[in-house]
């Protein structure tokens, strides 16, 4: 339908009021993948070398700038996972200018384990970035990693709890500074770098950190919010004090989780107050209630902020979905913000006269943006007017079959598709689809009688 008035004027648009925002050059902004690593996490999923150089294909296609991949040294199964990757940007199957990222604890140990399984599938320490990190809040400085500081330190196991915070925090900086002026004499070129657990630290200690690591001659900080606990308040007290206290050419980075359901605009938030990266995953896996989903932070920063992403598919992003859905074994949600496999189909009857007349009436994220398809669904909250447009539609198909379309079938029509909406609600079977998705998504891991199983037998054919 054509309106007479400019849209403009019938609703407002939502930028309306972000439009004053100053978020840095979106030429700037990075995005930074970590759906091999984190988003493997989740519990319950495993990715073959294979399946991994898959989503790394999509994901450099579909514009992220920063891939993580993991840990190298730790098994065969990753190394041969970068060294797909590796190959396919060799061969232009993943763009050149991908940054792959490669993890090691800030420890001379691990970084000449990665080194050697660099060498191993003929990467050089040039091609990749090195994430060395270490931890960040008290809590885990003193009571995870404090032994292994204490030793570091030459100090006696036996004054591990007596010692002051202080101590651990400069003992802290110390290893971090030495692991990254390691890896750099190694040949590494661009070394990030961080401490788990960000967001309960002291943000003065934080800075230091980052400060003292960038002297060091680590290239990228990052920062993160490791168990989702962040409020969009305290992301912004934050983030402005350690944008504020850093160079401003820096990239920093920031790393969102979603246990609270904040993730996304946490992410936002700290991109308004002047970081420059920010971690996602592809349809939000990750551990516990997963990481900052792909598909809301830029759909979002778009839609409501008018900030895009030069180069980004974002047509792509209902496909990404469904491939990621198929090789993790985890469907997401139906109602699922943007992606989700129901967010544009309409069934109310109120709701689907007015799409029928234009899908702006309660179509905010546009359809055709992410690559998805309005539909409608038939039931017992249908209208006349849906399945009149869906007869109508197909005229000359019913007529051909000596059907007529007029204002009495299409009662009785619609008559009958809220009967059998009914009678199949009564089935019982919607329990039983949620009875088969749990028993299906068990499976997808191994549980505790699984090892005992396990063990089992292994014990048993040891005494044979």
């Amino acid at each position: 339908m054509e309106f007479r008035e400019p849209i403009e004027r019938l609703i407002r648009d939502p930028r309306e009021f972000t439009k004053d925002i100053a978020f840095p050059d979106p030429k700037r902004l990075r995005i930074y993948d970590t759906s091999l690593r984190d988003g493997e996490q989740m519990c319950g999923i495993a990715y073959t070398p294979e399946t991994k150089y898959e989503i790394c294909k999509r994901l450099s296609d579909i514009g992220v700038h920063i891939m993580d991949v993991g840990f190298p040294a730790v098994s065969e199964d990753e190394r041969r996972s970068l060294q797909l990757i590796m190959q396919g940007k060799r061969k232009g199957e993943i763009r050149e200018d991908l940054d792959v990222v490669v993890m090691c604890r800030s420890t001379a140990k691990d970084i000449d384990a990665t080194l050697t399984a660099l060498a191993e599938i003929d990467v050089a320490p040039r091609e990749v970035t090195f994430f060395v990190f270490t931890s960040g809040s008290d809590l885990h400085m003193k009571y995870k990693i404090g032994k292994a500081l204490l030793a570091r330190e030459g100090k006696d196991a036996s004054e591990w709890l007596d010692l002051p915070l202080s101590f651990y925090r400069q003992a802290n900086i110390r290893m971090q500074c030495d692991a990254i002026r390691y890896a750099r004499s190694k040949g590494v070129e661009r070394v990030e770098f961080g401490g788990e657990d960000g967001s309960r630290g002291d943000v003065d200690y934080f800075i230091d950190l980052f400060r003292e690591g960038l002297k060091a001659g680590a290239t990228r900080p990052s920062w993160p919010d490791t168990v989702g606990c962040l409020t969009p308040e305290a992301t912004r007290w934050y983030s402005h004090r350690i944008v504020d206290a850093l160079p401003k050419d820096v990239t920093l980075l920031n790393h969102f989780h979603n246990d609270y359901g904040l993730a996304t605009i946490n992410c936002i938030t700290s991109l308004e107050c002047g970081f420059t990266a920010f971690t996602v995953t592809a349809n939000g896996y990750g551990e516990r209630a997963g990481n900052v989903p792909l598909h809301q932070v830029v759909t979002a920063l778009r839609v409501l902020y008018g900030i895009e992403i030069p180069g980004f598919k974002y047509h792509k992003l209902q496909d990404l979905a469904r491939f990621m859905e198929r090789v993790s074994g985890y469907p997401i949600q139906a109602h699922e913000p943007i992606i989700g496999a129901n967010v544009f189909s309409h069934e109310s009857g109120i709701h689907t006269h007015a799409m029928l007349i234009d899908r702006r009436m309660y179509e905010a994220v546009p359809a055709d943006l992410v690559g998805g398809e309005m539909r409608f669904i038939y039931g017992k909250h249908s209208g006349l007017s849906v399945v009149e447009a869906a007869l109508r539609k197909n005229e000359a198909a019913l007529r051909a079959r000596g059907v007529t379309v007029d204002a009495g079938l299409i009662g009785r029509v619609l008559d009958e598709v809220k009967r059998v909406r009914e009678e199949r609600a009564k089935t019982g079977r919607v329990e039983e689809i949620v009875d088969q998705y749990y028993a299906n998504m068990s499976k997808l891991g191994l549980t505790e009688d699984d090892v005992l199983r396990i063990a089992e037998s292994i014990g048993t054919a040891a005494q044979a």
